[in-house]
Formats: structure tokens, sequence, C-alpha cells
């Protein structure tokens, strides 16, 4: 396992997060969908996990309403780890129950719903505070205060941001840097090979803002796990199976599997694996978060911190899932031509 600076902050995360999306999945709706694991089996995960030199966990409230939260805080007493070698990161915005101001980036929901998932994770602080979308009702400049207000109490270490469109982030870190607040510090968004749109705008910002990156969803929900082809539409063993998130362009993205499935034939390992290298070869990545619901698919997406694409092969894989130019990016392009030195 490797490890990466997180932003630019001194502290080292692992180059794969365990994210604990799967975890709970009670009361039905699509978190029953997404994953059922409980108390027995997260403590199995957990012990794999840091057994492997994972030391970067990710988890949010809204994941089973608090229950994920609850099991990954209880797994790590089960299992007596030291809290000060893990990195855990939750988030805050969803509704979190039927209360009018049960939801958003208010300083009210933020305050409030930090408490409350310290309390289910039984600890006295969250390394990282996501917040976990848009509020289109909150000013950006209130969420700011609130959350560098959050940090100054020790409640919480360091504020990243997960789903926001890039001139939004930009324009939070411009109010934080003017008034001397703690500014985000990572970036949580989807990013796959059958989802690049984060290259656009996303990761140059992330790269000319020193800000980490955490993809979330590198297997778009499990349809580049192999399991998927355009003979096999359902794979009768996978949440997209019923919860068909996140969205892709399937016909694209079959073309996208019959190479990395190639691919993965002369490695003798994983479409999956392949799909999760090709992640961590991108040079913005710094931890790639993966999920598992058993201990073998945890297994094979750990395996592929072992896998070197070559150059070729990376070709290969870029070719056939790269983006369609856009404006103004083909135009960037265009003009920058005439400042290359020849």
């Amino acid at each position: 396992m490797k490890y990466n600076f997180f932003g630019s902050t001194g502290v080292v995360v692992s180059e794969l997060c365990f994210g604990t999306m799967t975890f709970g999945g009670s009361g039905g709706g699509i978190w029953a969908n997404i994953g059922k694991t409980q108390q027995d089996e997260v403590n199995q995960l957990m012990r794999t996990v840091v057994d492997s030199g994972i030391n970067f966990i990710d988890t949010a409230n809204v994941y089973s309403f608090g229950e994920s939260e609850r099991l990954l805080g209880q797994s790590i007493i089960d299992l007596g780890l030291n809290r000060h070698d893990l990195v855990i990161a939750s988030k805050v915005r969803g509704r979190m129950g039927e209360g009018k101001n049960n939801v958003g980036l208010s300083r009210y929901h933020i305050f409030q719903s930090v408490d409350e998932s310290l309390q289910r994770l039984q600890m006295d602080h969250l390394d990282i505070l996501y917040v976990h979308g848009v509020d289109p009702k909150t000013p950006v400049e209130e969420t700011m205060r609130a959350l560098n207000d959050i940090v100054l109490t020790g409640k919480v270490r360091y504020i990243a941001v997960c789903n926001w469109p890039a001139w939004m982030v930009m324009k939070a870190q411009g109010i934080a840097a003017k008034h001397n607040w703690n500014k985000f510090e990572g970036l949580q968004y989807y990013y796959s090979l059958a989802g690049r749109d984060v290259e656009r705008e996303i990761l140059p910002m992330a790269a000319d803002q020193n800000l980490a990156v955490m993809p979330w969803s590198p297997l778009a929900g499990g349809f580049l796990s192999g399991k998927f082809t355009r003979n096999a539409e359902k794979s009768g063993n996978n949440r997209r199976d019923i919860f068909d998130f996140p969205p892709v362009n399937k016909d694209k993205a079959y073309d996208i599997i019959d190479v990395i499935l190639q691919i993965g034939k002369a490695h003798n390992v994983s479409a999956a694996q392949i799909a999760l290298a090709w992640i961590r070869h991108q040079s913005t990545v710094t931890s790639t978060i993966i999920g598992a619901k058993n201990a073998d698919q945890l297994a094979d997406n750990i395996k592929s911190t072992q896998v070197t694409l070559s150059a070729d092969e990376l070709k290969q894989i870029d070719e056939v899932s790269a983006l369609p130019k856009e404006y103004p990016g083909w135009m960037v392009e265009r003009q920058s031509a005439d400042r290359e030195i020849k």
C-alpha cells in the first residue's frame, strides 16, 4: 500500500480509501439495494482493511440514515483499533429526519449533524468533514463560516467537498481566503472510466489549488466489474441490477469493458482491478474509494494496487474512454498552441 499527502495538509492517507456505504441497509429503499452488511461482517471487512494498510475510512450520515456510522464506530471498538491510526471522514448535507431544518448546509444543520455523527461513531472528532452536495437555499458564505467554526471547536480537523461545480468550489475558497477561514482541502467526486466528466473542470482546479482528489464509484456502480457485457446486461448479483446508478452511456461502457477484460486477461486479474488501476495511475488522484459487500470483493479491489499498466495499455484505455471535445476546452487547446516553444 502506498500513501499520499491529503492536499496541502501534512496528513498522510492510503492510496485506497474504504467506503462504508454497504454497511447497514435495514429499512428497505436504496440502502437495502446497495448493501446490508451487519456488525460481524463489518468487523471482518474492517480487519482486512486495516491489515492491508488502508488507513482512510469514508462514511456519511445519510448512509442507511446513520446506521453505517454506528456500525463503523462499533467495529473500531470491537477490533481494538487505535483511533489515531485511522483517518475518518463523514459528510453533512442530506436529510436526516422529518424536521424542517434537518437537511442542508445551514449553520444549524451542520452543527447538529456533526454532533449526531460523533455520537453514532462514538468519537470525539472527525478527521475530515465533507459537504455532501449543493444546498441552493443556503448562502455559500454561511456554510463556509459554519465549517470554519466547527473546525475551531475541535470536532472536525479538515473540511472537504463533494459534488459541487468547480465555480462554486472556487467561490467558497475565495470567501474563506478573504476572511482567513479554513478552506476545503479535498474533493470527493464521481470518477470512473465510464464517467470522466471531472477531467473538464474539477481535476484542473484540483491540480491548480493543490486539493486532494478522492474518486467515488470508480467501478461506475459495479458496471465496470466485468460482470456486465453486451450479452449479459444483468449480472444477477450486482446492485446495478436494481439500482442503476450512477448513470453511464452503456454502449460506450461496453466498448470500455471489452478493452479492460482483454487487458485483465493479459495480467490474469479481473476487469475491476484494471479499472481501479487506471484510476490510481491518474496523477491528480489521492485516494480511490472502494466498497465491498463481502470479503472476496474487498480482496479483489485491494489487489488492484499490485497492477501496473504499461504506457500502451493506458493508451488503449484512454482512447476507448476519452471524453468528447467540448467548448471552451477545444478553443483553449487551439489558442494555446502558439505558446509552445519549438
